[in-house]
């Protein structure tokens, strides 16, 4: 059974009462199931929930649904089930050549639609592991590929600039020390000592500053550097 695994499901779906069925009846399978609210950022949402599966709906406020795939595909590989009414040939073909894994043609029954994801999660996650992306004010850090998607762009990071946004990311809000950034980069084997820290920080500042979000990164003078959201 799928909930027995726990996995996260995020229905991208613009009708309410639709969305609504879907995740009630996936609710009793025992999945964790999350609907996206925001659909002028759906990989922010995406990235919030770390879903394990995303069910697509193509006909979306804003973007349509192949572009969010492509989105979601610049920064994860999980699968993606397409769910819409449009199941002529020319949109199923558009859907795999956009990402998408498999496609669900409304009106359909709820448990052709548990079946599906039940297959499609058994077929994929018995052969590789999830994803990891962690996700802050709308930048995107990849844990898998050490890099940052901010709008749409995506950064390549060095070892060290990852290394430090990833212990940003994971205390939003909260002020991290300097000597902790050095401890987590030096306990990875690459010691840096404090005015190395301060160039890193520099060059990183310098990359984000490139895409507009040099503001995220807040200096507490004299203790540390913060992760904020609320810029």
């Amino acid at each position: 059974m799928g909930g027995e695994m726990r996995y996260r499901l995020l229905i991208v779906e613009d009708d309410k009462v639709i969305a609504g069925e879907m995740k009630r009846h996936l609710e009793k399978w025992g999945y964790e199931v999350f609907c996206a609210e925001d659909f002028g950022n759906v990989t922010a949402e995406f990235a919030a929930c770390t879903p394990q599966l995303v069910l697509m709906d193509i006909g979306l406020p804003f973007f349509n649904g192949y572009y969010w795939c492509a989105q979601i595909r610049q920064i994860s590989q999980v699968p993606i089930i397409f769910v819409s009414s449009a199941g002529d040939n020319m949109n199923i073909v558009m859907a795999v050549n956009m990402g998408g894994d498999d496609f669900l043609v409304k009106p359909f029954e709820p448990e052709v639609l548990s079946a599906k994801v039940q297959a499609m999660l058994r077929r994929t996650y018995a052969f590789r592991g999830q994803t990891s992306v962690m996700e802050c004010g709308g930048l995107i850090l990849n844990l898998t590929d050490a890099s940052l998607l901010v709008q749409g762009r995506k950064l390549e990071l060095t070892k060290n600039e990852f290394r430090i946004l990833q212990l940003l990311f994971e205390n939003t809000g909260r002020t991290v020390s300097r000597e902790a950034i050095m401890k987590r980069l030096w306990d990875n084997d690459c010691f840096v000592d404090d005015n190395t820290l301060t160039v890193n920080m520099t060059r990183l500042r310098r990359k984000l500053e490139s895409v507009g979000a040099g503001q995220m990164i807040h200096t507490k003078k004299g203790i540390g550097y913060m992760m904020r959201e609320d810029v």
